[in-house]
């Protein structure tokens, strides 16, 4: 979500040379093609090495897309000379250049835009693209082949795990009977992609299918990079507020997002995609596990998402075909 306000950043200075660091479960996605254009990714893989990390660059400037007084204090740390970023947390003191945070409630993509254009960087971009590598392309097609699937086979995503919190996850049972109408009324073959510890979801979401219905698993099997090739071969992908939703999303990909305790005013996937929402008393709640009934989830039915996905299907230009 930050990619549109680091674009403006790298139209603006197109001379200087732009590293992002970023801890290791984010690092890898700036490797692709973005229109950032970033010189070079640092990979933060300790937070006690963030100092030494960024005293080695010897960076003139530092812009502090979080809100944390540690990031602050670790660019001072760092030797940085000029540090920029949202007056917040008791860290105006550390910044050379203090932008106020928005009033309103917004996207959190235009929360960073706000801060740079509080910069005076113009800010073109408003949905984060990300444009696969071949290499990633090759290792994306290298995992699907060993599960069968061939460069002509029309595939749907499935995200059925959420690291936030079970809240955030849409029953899997209903996920099974989404793949297995997707499977046998639009012909396609459904994948579903996440980490190690979404595996339980997984395992619940085949147990529940009907035996004639098979699913390619890689949850778990996959870095993210490679997530990143995989998700640019499908047509369509159904995913809970997560962070493979906004990959999808950034690939090209038409999403399916399921929101329930969390805000979509806040964190949608960015562009045409399908929000769907069950509206009830309580939600946003943002809590990681809903002490009633999970009302939010429940309330979103097969049917919408299934109905979804088939007109992005439709819409969709290539063969349904295996």
């Amino acid at each position: 979500m930050a990619l549109p306000a680091l674009a403006a950043v790298r139209a603006a200075l197109p001379e200087s040379q732009i590293a992002i660091a970023a801890i290791a479960g984010v690092a890898p996605v700036f490797e692709e093609e973005t229109p950032a254009a970033l010189d070079e990714v640092l990979t933060i893989r300790d937070r006690g090495g963030e100092v030494q990390l960024l005293t080695a660059g010897k960076f003139d400037a530092a812009l502090l897309l979080t809100n944390s007084f540690r990031s602050a204090w670790t660019a001072r740390r760092a030797g940085i000379p000029e540090r920029w970023g949202f007056a917040a947390n008791l860290r105006s003191a550390l910044l050379t250049r203090a932008v106020s945070r928005p009033r309103e409630r917004v996207h959190q993509s235009a929360y960073y835009a706000a801060l740079v254009r509080g910069l005076e960087f113009d800010v073109v971009e408003s949905v984060p693209r990300i444009s696969i590598r071949g290499e990633t392309a090759r290792r994306a097609d290298a995992i699907l082949a060993k599960q069968g699937v061939t460069a002509a086979t029309r595939l749907v995503g499935f995200a059925p795990g959420a690291a936030y919190g079970h809240a955030k996850r849409w029953p899997p049972p209903r996920v099974a009977q989404v793949i297995a109408r997707v499977s046998m009324e639009r012909h396609a073959v459904c994948v579903l992609v996440g980490a190690a510890g979404d595996r339980d979801a997984g395992r619940e979401i085949e147990s529940a299918l009907p035996p004639d219905v098979a699913v390619v698993n890689l949850m778990g099997r996959t870095d993210l990079r490679q997530l990143a090739g995989v998700l640019a071969r499908c047509s369509a992908f159904v995913s809970n507020d997560s962070g493979a939703m906004h990959l999808a999303a950034a690939v090209g990909v038409p999403v399916t997002a399921i929101f329930g305790p969390t805000d979509e005013r806040v964190t949608s996937p960015l562009g045409s995609h399908d929000v769907l929402v069950h509206q009830v008393f309580c939600r946003p709640c943002m809590l990681r596990d809903c002490p009633i009934d999970h009302r939010c989830m429940k309330g979103i039915t097969v049917d919408a998402v299934f109905d979804a996905v088939s007109a992005r299907l439709a819409a969709d230009a290539r063969p349904d075909t295996r």
